[in-house]
């Protein structure tokens, strides 16, 4: 892990992955869904005190009458001004106008954390690296199946996309 640059509240935006009841309760390693969630809670309160954006992203399967129990967020993450969205894929991008709802903010620099960290977190990952913004994980946030998948994605394929950190190791200018 390197230091994170000091990040431009105005300019940043805390992206947090299928943060969901069913989701947080899965047997997930290298921590447990609850650490990693509040963890992803602390960093969601600082950045709300920073004034910088919130996104909450949520998972819904296509095609089906009734999503499954445990689809919603977790209660009590969402919070006035925060702005959730809805997937129907892995990563956050696709077909969701995550994209434009960043750029009319001004945003440029994300930071990233949730739940899987080499599924969700990392396609929402490299579509944003593809669509140019510069990128920060939280890995402290993050939980996977296996503390494997989790290494790999934090040890080998972030640090090719952007800053890997820990919560704790961001500021704001």
């Amino acid at each position: 892990m390197t230091a994170a640059p000091v990040l431009d509240p105005q300019r940043t935006a805390l992206v947090l992955v299928d943060l969901m009841d069913r989701i947080v309760a899965l047997p997930l390693e290298p921590r447990k869904g609850t650490e990693a969630l509040a963890n992803s809670q602390e960093l969601a309160t600082a950045f709300r005190r920073a004034g910088a954006l919130v996104v909450l992203v949520r998972v819904e399967r296509p095609a089906v009458a009734e999503q499954p129990p445990g689809s919603g967020l977790v209660a009590g993450l969402r919070e006035e001004g925060d702005l959730e969205v809805v997937k129907r894929t892995l990563g956050a991008f696709q077909g969701t106008g995550l994209d434009e709802r960043l750029r009319e903010r001004g945003i440029t620099t994300l930071v990233l954390g949730g739940i899987a960290t080499n599924l969700g977190v990392e396609s929402t990952a490299r579509a944003a690296a593809d669509l140019g913004y510069d990128l920060v994980f939280a890995e402290d946030t993050m939980a996977a199946f296996t503390a494997a998948e989790h290494e790999a994605s934090v040890r080998l394929d972030f640090p090719r996309l952007g800053t890997v950190t820990t919560a704790a190791g961001l500021t704001f200018a």
